[in-house]
């Protein structure tokens, strides 16, 4: 019998996340939807991740309603599929139950047949409520281990840090610590396990071994996810479909290498080669990459790679003897395990049709391509491209102070937005750590849930004033306020409980997408002249006279804490800055009584910007 082999498309989810920091249109996803439909792939990923959020932040278009549009156009042919983060979801703090049951039932109801359910830190507790609401409402809980590796270091490093008593961690991601993970999940009732390499850091023979392993005490379908970043992705593929997994992750052509994951048509060459059946209609998966061509040329701002692949149809194009040759090369090293033969071929293929080279940066820091392009979208957005590369050398020491956690949205963002943070730190002369986000804090507190390695307890008391690990409590959890609007004729800011879990999830972003929306409803339903107020910063004809509590870095005010007369001790939290998806904590410098508020929620603000005067005392 001719063995199958179930191909999930990322395309329009992780595809364009990871290579043009999630901007695809509404618009421009239905120009691919007709081919779709024909195209019959086992499942489609379109929602979840960083979707929710850009869309709304960047777009001004609605989550839900991408997801409705897509299943109305797509019909039963593919299951669609989200990422979901365990008890985070698709937001960036934990949630409780009421919470994720009404997410599950909504994205489900909306045309949702698969969650890909994951936990940043491995924590299966976790993802426990997911898969039981996933599952209560007809859906499949497809349950992510996360893979990372262990921090590289020298003997040096591991004798001094013996020597200062705190000796570093021996290797900890081993595959026993991966395969317990799946078994827990299945215990949960998992309906399949994903290997999930968001950092594309699996090599060959690792997930070779994995694959293995996993077939021989799991009773699920595995599918296996990974990137092209660090070079290995195309080689960690074709040896996982060797190694006889039942589900791959690809992105079409255009939008695939590099950042993303491998191309769907490479997968199919080497499917035919092995004769593996993938049951994917190519002739519209090739109408699909024609629209995706011109996206891309107008998703050029956002393009992290400007590097488009050379053109390949393989129904209809003849492969080049020797590239065809490095196709059989590929297959024969991975059936030796010849892992250094494997990559060379692999390589030579990419090199020839034009997808970008390994990327040795994100390969030396070990963090996720999506990770990486986003920050890089966002300190393009900041000014700040300048303190890059030293915000990538310090991933891994924020990592390893944060209890090692494996680096997937939120922790990925996170440790990423903290290593931003303390590059900043050091620009302006100041300690690391100087500044540090909620989030951060919750971390290496331990409302997360258990870092893979502890947190150690000097250095939790130092960023979260506890010594003890700390367990988010969720019965402290508070509903976002959901004000009447009465200047937009007296409606709710959400109406619905799609709307109020978007507030929930997403509180700055979605308040000014959903605000907009009343706004837009108020004028076209009454023809009012309602202007809306601009969000710059606040501009005062008074001269400062008083203290200034400045902006660390830019960002956009989330909450302002104090109102003028009242009185500030220094170091109290004053205002709320959101900065890379995370909200920061600006504290007074100053003792004295607030004079003037120099902003207002909402206001962008640059590093540097004043924010709060004070008569000091």
């Amino acid at each position: 019998m001719e063995r199958r082999l179930l191909i999930r498309d990322l395309t329009l989810r992780d595809g364009q996340q990871s290579a043009f920091a999630t901007r695809m249109t509404q618009q421009q996803v239905d120009r691919t939807l007709p081919y779709y439909r024909e195209a019959g792939f086992y499942a489609m990923e379109v929602w979840g991740g960083a979707v929710p959020d850009s869309v709304m932040r960047y777009l001004n278009e609605n989550p839900w309603e991408r997801l409705e549009k897509i299943k109305a156009a797509v019909g039963d042919t593919s299951k669609l599929t989200a990422l979901s983060r365990g008890r985070n979801l698709f937001g960036y703090a934990p949630y409780p139950d009421d919470i994720i049951d009404g997410f599950c039932r909504n994205s489900i109801a909306s045309g949702l047949g698969i969650m890909r359910i994951f936990d940043a830190l491995n924590d299966v507790s976790n993802v426990k409520s997911t898969v039981k609401y996933v599952k209560a409402y007809g859906g499949i809980a497809d349950c992510a281990v996360c893979y990372t590796i262990d921090p590289h270091f020298s003997v040096a490093e591991r004798l001094k840090a013996r020597l200062k008593g705190k000796p570093l961690p021996d290797a900890v991601f081993t595959d026993n610590y991966f395969l317990g993970k799946a078994l827990e999940m299945q215990a949960l009732g998992a309906d399949m396990i994903t290997i999930k390499d968001m950092s594309g850091l699996i090599q060959p023979s690792r997930i070779a071994r994995l694959v293995t392993l996993f077939k021989k005490n799991l009773g699920i379908p595995l599918d296996f996810h990974t990137h092209c970043t660090p070079g290995y992705g195309l080689g960690a593929v074709l040896s996982a479909i060797m190694s006889g997994v039942d589900i791959v992750d690809t992105v079409i052509w255009n939008f695939a290498g590099g950042p993303a994951a491998p191309a769907v048509e490479l997968v199919y060459t080497f499917c035919k080669k092995l004769g593996i059946e993938m049951n994917v209609n190519m002739e519209a998966v090739a109408a699909i990459n024609r629209e995706l061509l011109e996206i891309r040329r107008e998703l050029e701002p956002f393009d992290a790679v400007k590097q488009f692949p050379k053109p390949f149809d393989p129904l209809t194009d003849k492969l080049p003897a020797e590239i065809d040759r490095m196709f059989d090369k590929a297959i024969a090293a991975a059936s030796k395990k010849d892992e250094e033969s494997l990559l060379e071929a692999c390589h030579a293929i990419e090199d020839y049709f034009n997808f970008p080279k390994p990327n040795e940066l994100v390969k030396k820091a070990e963090i996720p391509g999506g990770m990486y392009t986003n920050m890089v979208a966002q300190l393009k957005q900041m000014n700040a491209m300048d303190i890059l590369e030293e915000a990538m050398k310090l991933i891994p020491g924020v990592r390893l102070d944060a209890g090692l956690p494996p680096l997937v949205t939120p922790t990925s963002q996170i440790v990423g937005a903290q290593a931003v943070n303390c590059a900043l730190d050091i620009k302006n002369g100041k300690p690391m750590y100087t500044n540090v986000s909620n989030q951060f804090v919750s971390l290496v507190k331990g409302e997360y849930g258990k870092t893979p390695v502890p947190v150690d307890p000097a250095f939790r008391l130092k960023i979260a004033k506890v010594e003890e690990e700390t367990p988010y409590d969720t019965s402290r959890h508070c509903r976002q306020e959901n004000p009447t609007l009465t200047e937009l004729g007296g409606v709710h800011l959400a109406v619905n409980e799609k709307e109020e879990l978007l507030l929930e999830l997403f509180p700055s972003v979605a308040k000014t997408f959903l605000t907009n929306q009343k706004e837009a409803l108020f004028q076209s339903s009454y023809q009012a002249e309602v202007s809306r107020q601009s969000v710059s910063e606040v501009k005062s004809e008074v001269p400062i006279t008083g203290k200034v509590v400045v902006s660390p870095m830019p960002g956009n005010v989330f909450k302002i804490l104090v109102q003028p007369g009242d009185t500030v001790s220094s170091g109290q939290e004053v205002l709320i800055l959101e900065s890379m998806k995370m909200e920061n904590s600006i504290t007074s410098e100053y003792t004295g009584t607030v004079k003037r508020i120099l902003t207002k929620t909402g206001a962008n603000v640059p590093e540097g910007g004043c924010l709060i005067e004070i008569d000091a005392l």
